[in-house]
């Protein structure tokens, strides 16, 4: 007996099912690709958002305290007089404008270690040049994927 053979075949061979599966994949790791990348990108800008809101904190306590302004010179790990060990208690004891200054410090060093990634520094520079003060405030916190060294963000101001 001899079967017919239909010459207007319906439906997909398994050849065209295969290569519309490597497209498909393809184009999922592509998508996978983009994700990360936009992961990434968004940690850096939560980080340097962090940066700046901490540099601008730091300029307003140093604006703040201006009797002690030139005491705000360091990296702000503190010493043994800062934080729950001084005289000053969240600004409101009496204490010295160095105290607080030195207390400012603790305290804002330790918002940039909660705030910023493992392996970052924050820092006050003063150059006291007459008539006024050049302050610069300078974070710096590595990034995942940079091989040319840590991101800053750096302000500058005069009082």
């Amino acid at each position: 007996m001899k079967r017919l053979m239909n010459k207007q075949q319906t439906g997909f061979t398994l050849v065209e099912a295969m290569v519309s599966l490597v497209v498909l994949a393809v184009g999922m790791l592509g998508i996978a690709a983009l994700y990360i990348e936009s992961m990434r990108s968004g940690q850096m800008s939560v980080s340097y958002t962090n940066a700046v809101t901490l540099a601008a904190d730091m300029a307003d306590r140093i604006r703040a305290n201006a009797q002690g302004r030139l005491s705000y010179v360091g990296n702000g790990v503190g010493n043994g007089t800062a934080g729950a060990n001084s005289n000053c208690v969240n600004g409101v004891a009496d204490c010295t404008p160095a105290q607080m200054a030195s207390d400012d410090l603790f305290w804002w060093y330790e918002d940039a270690k909660n705030l910023l990634p493992v392996g970052r520094s924050a820092s006050v520079a003063v150059a006291p040049v007459p008539p006024v003060d050049q302050y610069t405030i300078t974070v710096s916190w590595p990034e995942r994927g940079q091989q040319a060294g840590p991101v800053s963000y750096v302000l500058t101001f005069s009082l």
